[in-house]
């Protein structure tokens, strides 16, 4: 092409040359005016998604200890001050995490996101205990996987019963999902009840040690079984059992979460996968700082791994989804609080463990489900309490009460509790 009089000998008319020339022109000034708008606005449009999501929570403020405790990590700080520089820094680590999944979930199909959920719900003590399975601190792994449900059945529902019960004097909830969720409870701890008695009843050699490990994998393998069939048995088959919500009409339900997700959708998939992606990686880093000072904190205060795997770290991990559940118990959905707070420690006991059971067989650890005798005992009294408590399908302050004064027993006495009492060094890190 060299110029306009070109075109007057193959082209029909000078008129149609020149408007497709000029539409040519203005088709490339658009396409060059487009990519200098991507190229100049997306810095500020990831400034301004990165404000909307740190802003929505007062707890973000706590993300001035995530530089604070990698930079006390790595020039190797007072092992204390790296040790709490760390655990502050993941409360509002484990909150993004937390939002980040629900942001991506929300883009996706009930099932998909249902599953999101699942796998990443928490992804804080899976890092944690990961970490520590690698350093072979494997009473600290079974201690975070206890206290993780011990804190969610105990601790989040007796703060939601409490709660919601200073504002209702009586809330109802779905019977039929709290029977289910009972129920798969009370598989889980026989799970670990029946590695703990066998391992009692047998004597001390290493042929016990390693049928408690074919034991293990094996259970470990059901489990997960059980908890995917759970999944389709929530999400596919019998969804319409879980989506009753305090006697409120379907329609207003519906409308009521349309109009929530709508309200509360900030980040598109690319940025919560984004977003999801870089505080993954920071709650690692800060996790393996975390546990790699566990044993001097140990030797400086007296506590032991159990206590700080237990008590401590499932506290921390927890942290945006006590929040969650208070704050809906307050609303008076009581439904979507027990889901957050039982179902959570469903995921623990039926994927988050047996997954470690598995991944410490592939990394040769001797990772198993045979828990001390006083914590699978203690995990099924705490679920017998809650099963009573919620098969009436009705709550209030008192009953609240009760599961926090019996979460704060069990606190007491696994601060008391020493780490050496097997028969062995099985569980020894």
């Amino acid at each position: 092409m060299t110029g306009l009089s070109g075109y007057n000998s193959t082209e029909p008319s000078e008129t149609e040359a020149l408007i497709g020339d000029s539409r040519g022109v203005n088709s490339g000034r658009h396409i060059r005016h487009k990519q200098h708008f991507y190229w100049t606005q997306w810095p500020s449009h990831a400034a301004h998604l990165t404000y909307m999501t740190l802003a929505r929570d007062y707890v973000n403020l706590l993300l001035v200890f995530v530089p604070l405790g990698i930079i006390a990590g790595a020039l190797h700080w007072d092992s204390t001050v790296i040790f709490v520089f760390n655990f502050l820094a993941i409360i509002p680590l484990a909150s993004l995490l937390s939002f980040a999944t629900e942001e991506l979930a929300a883009s996706m199909g009930q099932a998909l996101g249902g599953l999101m959920n699942a796998t990443f719900g928490n992804a804080v003590e899976l890092i944690v205990s990961i970490i520590a399975l690698k350093d072979g601190q494997i009473r600290v792994v079974q201690a975070s996987m206890l206290g993780s449900i011990l804190s969610n059945i105990l601790l989040v529902l007796g703060c939601c019963f409490f709660v919601g019960g200073l504002r209702y004097s009586e809330q109802t909830f779905n019977t039929t999902v709290a029977s289910t969720m009972s129920s798969l409870m009370t598989v889980a701890s026989a799970s670990l009840i029946i590695p703990a008695t066998l391992y009692a009843s047998l004597t001390t050699s290493k042929e016990t040690q390693k049928n408690i490990l074919i034991l293990s994998h094996g259970t470990a393998i059901i489990l997960l079984i059980l908890y995917v069939m759970y999944l389709y048995f929530q999400l596919k088959s019998h969804a319409e059992f879980f989506e009753e919500t305090n006697g409120e009409s379907g329609s207003d339900v519906e409308n009521q979460h349309e109009h929530d997700a709508e309200e509360e959708h900030i980040l598109n998939p690319w940025a919560a996968t984004v977003a999801l992606i870089i505080v993954t990686v920071l709650v690692a880093i800060c996790a393996d700082y975390l546990v790699g000072r566990i044993d001097s904190i140990v030797e400086k205060t007296g506590m032991s791994r159990t206590f700080i795997g237990l008590i401590l770290i499932p506290i921390v991990g927890n942290a945006a989804e006590h929040v969650t559940a208070v704050v809906v118990a307050w609303k008076g959905k009581m439904d979507l609080a027990i889901g957050v707070a039982i179902g959570s420690s469903l995921q623990i006991a039926l994927f988050v463990t047996p997954f470690l059971v598995i991944l410490g067989w592939i990394m040769n650890v001797e990772m198993t489900l045979n828990f001390h005798i006083f914590e699978t005992v203690a995990f099924f009294i705490s679920g017998l309490v809650v099963t009573f408590l919620i098969q009436d399908g009705k709550s209030n302050y008192l009953e609240g009460g009760l599961c926090l004064g019996m979460y704060v027993i069990l606190a007491l006495a696994f601060y008391v509790y020493p780490d050496n009492v097997n028969k062995d060094a099985l569980f020894h890190p």
